[in-house]
């Protein structure tokens, strides 16, 4: 006879366990499904590795300290009860239509979650990385970004693209990056505006250059620039050019021009004194053929040679000129330039040009305010100064009225203070210093080198003519546009 005692059942055996395995196994699912993803692209996703690496784990975890709290509280239940009242298994009766339903159901279910999970999880990924989600999840911060986005040349690029990247270092840095930012959004604490040139961004050799082929020599190429002067029958000045882009590498043959700062053959480093980058006391140029140092140091702003040791330097690469890629905040200058050259804003208008600067180049308190004020700028003064045209050219007044109101909602965020002052763009030297940062005349080596502001280095102007002079109707305080009268002034064009 065999008196030993029947064996008790595991402790696992209980709801809480066993709705903890359903989890465990569900995100196990999901984490299989997850990694197959990852691994069939090309380039990493760092949203998929939230999911991947982060989300999926965590409910993994989740499942396992359900199954073993069922199992602490089945341990406990057990205590209280005889040995011959434990059973192995729950009594499931599949004679009973009540068990045999409920275990339908029940399978049913499971089938359903586990594919809705796995499906679910797939498409937060794809929304977490459209450029909806990143313009638009947090909108009161990044709308000035996220607008200035959609109509750049790059709309087409996604944001992770660029911001993010791929790799676990890349992945890593945009999360704690992230949570500083979702951070300081809950808390109101936020800078207005966004510091731009942004710190962390992805350097362009894993940006820019994966389209853009830094060895491409382009040569010259020739350039029309549409301006319109601020007089009453807004004069237009056709302005054209060579652009002596140029390019090139040292296996191909050493080239010259604008991007001869970005040849392989060179290599340039700078520090600047200002989070802008606008200010810029020294330069380095190192030849990689000969390995030829020269420094050059700014006569206005020195530094000395203890700042120099100790300063942060940058080595120069396409956003450093390319400043704005995505995210172009258009001076009101050239968008109504744009503006009257594309139709939208009829240039009969006796002084549409300056009225349109002037009302586009205010600062308001407020989005409504500013398109209020816009969107009555035009009406008010034709009807004040020139009632014949107000009666006479209303459709042209409205539609310029409306282009203006257009321009406005893509160039300046009032709440968010940013506009082209905050977000300088470094293409050339229409409204921030931009190529005058280095090429000033003042930037000199200890052989008496000078960095060169003569205008032939990058471009050769073909227009004739006289220059015109571009006179802004509106006091921009310490901002100043640069155009072609400053250094033609009187000459031919």
């Amino acid at each position: 006879m065999n008196d030993a005692s029947p064996q008790r059942p595991g402790l696992s055996r209980n709801l809480v366990s066993q709705c903890g395995l359903v989890i465990l196994a569900v995100a196990l699912a999901n984490l299989v499904f997850l990694i197959y993803l990852d691994a069939m692209q090309a380039h990493g996703n760092p949203y998929m590795g939230i999911l991947t690496w982060i989300i999926a784990p965590a409910i993994l975890i989740f499942g396992i300290l359900l199954y073993v709290a069922g199992m602490l509280l089945e341990r406990r239940r057990r205590r209280r009860l005889a040995p011959d009242e434990v059973t192995a298994f729950p009594t499931i009766d599949l004679n009973e239509r009540r068990t045999r339903l409920t275990l339908l159901g029940s399978t049913v279910a499971i089938i359903l979650f586990v594919t809705m999970t796995v499906f679910g999880s797939y498409q937060v990924y794809q929304y977490t990385d459209s450029n909806a989600f990143c313009g638009t999840v947090c909108h009161r911060v990044m709308n000035p970004e996220y607008a200035a986005y959609k109509i750049s040349p790059h709309a087409r690029v996604g944001c992770v693209s660029c911001h993010v990247g791929g790799g676990a270092s890349s992945y890593l840095r945009s999360k704690v990056n992230g949570a500083h930012q979702v951070y300081g959004i809950v808390t109101d604490r936020f800078p207005r505006p966004i510091p731009t040139p942004v710190a962390n961004l992805r350097p362009a050799r894993e940006t820019c250059e994966q389209c853009h082929w830094p060895e491409k020599f382009w040569g010259r190429q020739w350039k029309v620039f549409d301006h319109y002067q601020y007089d009453e029958t807004n004069t237009p000045v056709e302005v054209q050019m060579l652009v002596n882009t140029g390019g090139g590498s040292s296996a191909g043959g050493v080239g010259s021009g604008i991007h001869w700062h970005m040849n392989l053959a060179n290599e340039i480093t700078y520090i600047a004194t200002d989070h802008e980058r606008q200010k810029i006391p020294w330069v380095r140029l190192r030849n990689l053929r000969t390995g030829q140092v020269t420094e050059y140091r700014a006569q206005d702003t020195p530094l000395s040679a203890s700042q120099i040791a100790s300063a942060r330097k940058r080595r120069m690469d396409c956003v450093d000129c390319h400043s704005r890629p995505a995210h172009i905040f258009v001076s009101p200058d050239r968008a109504v330039d744009s503006a009257i050259l594309s139709g939208r804003i009829d240039r009969s208008l006796p002084f549409v040009k300056q009225q349109s600067v002037v009302a586009l180049a205010k600062d308001y308190p407020t989005t409504a305010a500013g398109l209020q004020s816009v969107g009555g700028a035009l009406a008010a003064y034709y009807q004040k100064s020139y009632p014949a045209v107000y009666q006479s050219k209303r459709s042209s007044i409205e539609g310029a009225t409306a282009a203006l109101r257009q321009i406005f909602s893509t160039t300046r965020f009032p709440e968010m203070r940013a506009d082209w002052r905050a977000h300088p763009n470094n293409i050339g030297h229409m409204a921030s210093l931009g190529c005058f940062r280095c090429h000033d005349d003042q930037h000199v080596s200890a052989d008496g080198k000078r960095i060169p502001k003569d205008c032939t280095v990058c471009h050769t102007i073909l227009s004739d003519g006289k220059a015109a002079e571009f006179k802004h109707p509106v006091d921009l305080g310490d901002l100043r546009i640069v155009n072609c009268a400053d250094c033609h002034t009187g000459a031919g064009m």
